[in-house]
């Protein structure tokens, strides 16, 4: 391989990296607006149902293209189950708990517990995966929760049940990331088939779930079912449940479990200013509007020096990798 055929195949890596990051921080930007608008503007009762759409969206979008030869991925068999766990239990507690906090938090406040999914990812990473990090670094973590504590203490919308809620999603998203990076490499699954058999394995006792506990009837027997607005934003959020998937998939494969959440930390520095004034349930007080502002500003300073340093990496791997082909050649 000739340096220049080396170095666009760097810069070719690179940019994956990079749109694959921006993919999934417009997915899930998107996601959250269109599933507070669902969840609490229009006041659908069920967030079980509304993640079992994106469940069966994501099959029917998945399946299709594989009928087509669109994509490809191993057909059901025994394996899969052994294969592919614990990312199930994984996914469907990550999203039934996600989109309960949407539906009992503001977006802000959404926003600033979530940040919590960074320090429990890197708590993971070094307990599991014996990575370490630099003190600057761990710095902007701390601010980051601090900025997180600021804003929850003077949260005049208090909900226990939405803190519970987003407290758990955070730890099975950070869980989440860590295993979805591992299953990709197992053979056979690949991006799609962790996909597709994570909701084909859960959408059935999820399914269950909603109707042994009402949820279902809930959906079924809400009002707005003849709104063509509701029934838009509905299959929008819907589909968008796939797309988020797919993006975060997508994230974790080309980068690493901890970049796919530092991206989703940039993503919520607009969420959280924007959802002051969408959403319709934030209460303003200058001391939780200090902590976000606060808690921003850490995320920001993390993701500048994750992405500096991953930058840095990449260029030294570059040069490295040129010049063994160059002295080759």
């Amino acid at each position: 391989m000739s340096a220049n055929a080396c170095q666009e195949t760097v810069e070719h890596s690179g940019l994956l990296k990079f749109y694959s990051a921006v993919f999934y921080a417009g997915s899930s930007f998107l996601i959250t607006v269109v599933n507070k608008i669902v969840l609490t503007s229009f006041r659908f009762p069920s967030y079980m149902c509304l993640g079992i759409g994106q469940m069966i969206i994501t099959l029917v979008v998945l399946y299709a293209a594989k009928m087509s030869k669109t994509v490809q991925f191993q057909d059901f068999d025994r394996s899969i189950v052994l294969k592919i766990f614990p990312l199930p239990l994984l996914y469907v507690g990550n999203h039934i708990t996600g989109l309960a906090s949407t539906k009992k938090l503001s977006l802000p406040m959404f926003t600033v517990l979530r940040k919590f999914t960074i320090l429990m990812t890197m708590i993971l990473e070094v307990y599991i995966l014996r990575k370490t990090f630099p003190k600057c670094l761990v710095y902007s973590v701390v601010a980051i929760v601090l900025g997180a504590m600021v804003a929850a203490s003077s949260d005049l919308a208090f909900d226990l049940e939405g803190y519970t809620f987003i407290l758990l999603n955070d730890a099975l998203t950070a869980a989440s990331g860590v295993y979805t990076k591992k299953k990709l490499g197992t053979e056979g699954l690949g991006k799609y088939g962790v996909l597709f058999y994570n909701a084909l394995i859960i959408v059935i006792p999820t399914l269950l779930a909603s109707a042994f506990t009402g949820d279902l009837h809930k959906a079924v027997t809400f009002e707005d079912w003849v709104e063509t607005t509701f029934i838009f934003c509905f299959l929008m959020s819907c589909f968008m449940g796939f797309v988020l998937m797919y993006s975060i998939v997508l994230c974790s494969y080309y980068n690493s479990a901890l970049t796919t959440t530092v991206v989703g930390a940039i993503k919520n520095v607009a969420v959280a200013y924007i959802g002051v004034f969408v959403g319709g349930d934030y209460l303003f007080s200058w001391t939780n509007f200090l902590g976000l502002s606060i808690c921003m500003s850490g995320g920001l300073v993390y993701s500048y020096l994750i992405f500096n340093q991953k930058s840095s990496r990449s260029n030294t791997e570059g040069a490295q990798e040129l010049k063994i082909h160059i002295t080759k050649d």
